[in-house]
């Protein structure tokens, strides 16, 4: 049977993807180690494939066909679907060992994983496995790392002998292929779409292109999953995290290619660029293991390097976030061949061959850490004894944190923490730290005095002295302040101050009372955003209090600030229990507190509910520019927020179709209300601007970050005060002189004027519209460029201002620090029956800045909301 089904699959693959193939030359080398024998019975994957590696692109269903018949074939593989992705592609974990390792795997697992909790006594046994974790995939425009995932399985499921044997028998594999299958599919596609049967090596040649945003590099929503391993906000990240943790691999290594003109790369990385928290010891364990590897390529005669361009100070990245776990990271990066064969300095660089160099180091990482296995169990279980010690020694015992009301946020971020296996504790008892009191069951402890201590240190921890200027990434994540969350260090924490360790549900709450006047709804709460355009999809008319007020409710009296949604019962659309049944939905799935009240008139000082400053809300129909020209990572993350959290259509409109007209020459900006411009290349004509500009004055709201901001200050606001002002000169400021220096300070001279993934304080003005929600005026944002924003004319319009110490995190030069304090962060200006609003950062970073999410909801719907 199992033969019938492999014949049928391979007739199926062969006619649906094998049969345009390129007619590469024939392989000057052996793909397989010419000294192993391979167990016939397993079904080869080229077999299976109907081409040879690097031949065609191998597509997402395809590897998971043959991972399973692979499964079913051996007795030394188990086949696990442990996550889908966003489109619904199932994500694999592949274990790979000896069938009597098979037979007792639950219980390897468990002692595994115990050597990370010092207080289980669990030691080292002679016959205990070392575990080796492989990713493959994570970025969809670099497919010879999945491909090489399939001869990789093949090999370990096959190859016959006594060194293999005992490789197994001493060994766990376990292979998480793909982590991420929709950027993967995504590029795939374009090869299909134009490989040709003839080989062509010409750049220019659309095979080796590379389609917005860039080619299938990320995931649905268009972000880099590498970025995502301490995010971990897609599924994706989170199948992932789950399931490395679930085995606390001792080596964990991630496939990717890199620029077509270099050669091949692997860790060790640059030296002085190592996050602190990382042991000399695990670095240590990194050099040696890398023998393995370089002494296999050497033989082959290979060239490659080691301690250059890359480094492992950002802690999010497939090879970094193991060096904070107990574990040793490890990056390999093979110089991209783009389509199939390209013509480079350093000759003749084949898809196939990216495939072999893969596969053959994946065999080297396996049999290195197989040596050392001994060594590495040892690390991995002082590591956790060390880190514990640790916590138990530093000055700050714990950190105290509340999220000032919105349950969402707070849940979030302690999800967050149990994703990565930080402990936590309801707080039990009333605290004050630092002038302000922390609630007992509102808020949480996070004790140091830990195994994840080191872990929990880098998201707690504030950081302004760096050994290095040169970050290949962030130089700083403190997530309470990503979070805008309120947080304290602690010099002691009490057992009577630690409440439940236990992850709390969802906050959702119970339906509202059946109001006999109007509803109101607190718009501190994350989903308020969602919320509201549930009601105005459903055609509810919707007021928001620009003051703020307290109400009379069928429960008593309730206070609520600025920014309160208030649906009268008169003249709506739908009948009462309609509305009723709605805003059942918002408090039971939104988690968005729901108040009845039963009259306009307020009992207190403050806004009655019908007065002037409550003001009318209207729908949105907001356009996001995308496609070339367009920052794919920013694009996605607005894309992200509206669509998948706040569940709000967004509409998507390439560049090149806005400024010619649409995509079928019927585009009209007046059916838009919002025009977004995130981080890009911004070059319209005159008259393109110009229909912007008009667009404004009837009403339009355009919303900007970054360049994008930076090109409406220069071609909006500045213009329009200038035909105020009625002088149109333009000032043109000289550069100094810069000094002469030696071109090999080039890069860390160039750190000086940059701002390294940095975390900056802002003032917000809490009383303007666009800050509804927002309870203090402390505003952090995540800055990873140096746009700056000059000071409008307007005494109202700095809505957010940095700070006059603004760095609260991570590096910046001196230079940029004087250079970005006390200019705006946020402006809101009115122009004509529109208005602009400009962001300096991105509110909307990778996901995780839930601190500022609403800052840029804010914009879309009180974005008129202000004089």
């Amino acid at each position: 049977m199992k033969t019938f089904k492999f014949f049928l699959t391979i007739l199926f693959v062969y006619f649906s993807a094998g049969a345009l193939a390129a007619t590469y030359q024939d392989d000057p080398y052996s793909f397989y180690p010419e000294n192993v024998t391979l167990d016939p019975s397993i079904p080869d994957p080229e077999e299976f494939l109907g081409f040879k590696f690097g031949y065609a692109p191998i597509r997402h269903h395809q590897l998971v066909e043959y991972m399973q018949l692979l499964g079913e074939s051996s007795d030394r593989v188990v086949v696990n679907i442990v996550g889908y992705s966003h489109e619904r592609r199932p994500l694999l974990e592949i274990i790979i060992t000896s069938p009597e390792n098979h037979a007792r795997l639950d219980e390897i697992r468990a002692a595994h994983v115990a050597l990370s909790d010092p207080t289980s006594g669990q030691t080292v046994s002679d016959d205990m496995p070392v575990v080796t974790w492989l990713t493959y995939g994570v970025h969809g425009a670099e497919p010879s790392g999945m491909d090489s995932s399939i001869p990789a399985a093949y090999y370990f499921a096959s190859a016959e002998g006594a060194e293999i044997e005992a490789i197994l028998n001493q060994s766990v594999i376990v292979i998480f292929a793909v982590h991420n299958p929709d950027g993967h599919s995504r590029r795939q596609a374009w090869q299909d779409l134009n490989l040709s049967k003839a080989v062509n090596r010409d750049l220019n040649d659309r095979l080796h292109g590379y389609d917005w945003p860039m080619g299938g590099r990320t995931n649905h929503y268009w972000f880099d999953l590498n970025r995502q391993w301490l995010l971990v906000q897609h599924p994706e990240s989170q199948a992932l995290i789950e399931t490395w943790h679930k085995w606390k691999p001792n080596i964990s290594v991630d496939y990717h290619e890199m620029g077509w003109n270099q050669t091949y790369y692997f860790h060790p990385g640059i030296p002085d660029q190592t996050y602190p928290l990382m042991p000399k010891a695990t670095i240590d364990l990194m050099f040696e293991w890398a023998k393995g590897p370089q002494g296999d390529l050497d033989a082959e005669k290979r060239l490659y390097y080691n301690e250059e361009t890359f480094n492992y100070f950002y802690i999010g990245t497939g090879s970094s976030y193991p060096m904070v776990n107990g574990a040793v990271g490890m990056l390999y990066e093979a110089g991209t061949a783009r389509g199939g064969e390209i013509e480079g300095d350093n000759g003749l660089r084949t898809y196939r061959d990216n495939i072999w160099k893969h596969f053959r180091t994946s065999i080297s990482s396996v049999a290195s850490a197989n040596r050392l296995r001994g060594e590495l169990l040892s690390h991995q279980k002082d590591y956790f004894i060390e880190a514990a010690r640790l916590g138990s020694r530093d000055n700050i015992q714990g950190y105290v944190i509340a999220s000032g009301g919105d349950d969402v946020r707070m849940w979030e971020f302690l999800k967050l923490l149990e994703r990565h296996q930080i402990k936590f504790n309801a707080l039990a008892q009333d605290v004050r730290v630092d002038g302000i009191t922390y609630q007992a069951g509102e808020a949480y402890i996070v004790p140091t005095n830990q195994p994840q201590y080191r872990m929990l240190k880098s998201l707690f921890e504030i950081e302004t002295e760096f050994a290095t200027t040169v970050f290949y990434d962030l130089s700083a994540w403190n997530m309470p302040m990503l979070f805008n969350l309120d947080y304290a260090e602690m010099g002691r924490v009490s057992g009577a101050q630690l409440g439940s360790g236990d992850m709390p549900p969802y906050p959702v709450l119970s339906a509202p009372e059946e109001a006999s006047y109007a509803y109101v709804l607190d718009w501190r709460a994350y989903h308020a955003p969602k919320a509201l355009n549930r009601l105005h999809e459903a055609g509810v008319f919707t007021r928001v209090l620009t003051k703020s007020a307290t109400i009379s409710t069928n429960s008593g009296t309730v206070s609520l600030p600025r920014g309160a949604i208030m649906v009268s019962l008169f003249d709506q659309p739908l009948t009462d229990e309609e509305i009723h049944e709605l805003m059942t939905t918002i408090a039971t799935e939104d988690g968005v507190p729901v108040h009845a009240a039963t009259s306009a008139k307020t009992p207190e000082e403050g806004t009655d509910l019908g007065g002037e400053s409550v003001l009318p809300v209207a729908p949105i129909k907001p356009l996001l520019l995308t496609g070339e020209g367009i920052n794919g990572y920013d694009a996605g993350e607005i894309w992200h927020l509206l669509d998948f959290r706040m569940g709000m259509p967004i509409t998507r409109v390439d560049m090149e179709f806005f400024k010619n007209g649409g995509q079928f020459g019927n585009f009209d900006l007046n059916d838009y209300t919002h025009l977004i411009l995130p981080q890009g290349e911004y070059e319209f004509t005159e008259d393109q601007t110009g229909t912007i500009k008009d667009w404004i004055k009837a009403g339009g709201v355009l919303v900007a970050t970054r360049s994008g901001a930076s090109w409406a200050d220069e071609n909006i606001l500045k213009a329009e005060e200038e035909e105020e002002n009625g002088n149109g000169a333009d000032e043109e400021e000289e550069e100094a002189e810069k000094p002469r220096s030696d071109y090999a300070n080039k890069r860390k001279e160039g750190a000086l004027d940059i701002v390294g993934g940095t975390i900056y304080l802002s003032d917000l003005d809490i009383t303007h519209p666009l800050a509804f929600g927002f309870t203090r005026r402390d505003l952090y944002t995540l800055k990873a460029n140096d746009f700056i924003l000059e000071k409008p004319e307007g005494r109202y319009a700095q809505v957010a201002v940095y700070a006059e110490e603004p760095r609260a995190s991570g590096y910046s030069s001196a230079t940029m620090i004087e250079k970005i304090k006390g200019t705006p962060m946020l402006i809101a200006q009115r122009v004509g029956q529109g208005s602009v609003i400009l962001f300096a950062d991105n509110p909307n970073f990778r996901a995780i800045t839930f601190g500022t999410n609403k800052l840029f909801l804010n914009a879309l719907f009180f974005g008129k909301v202000f004089d």
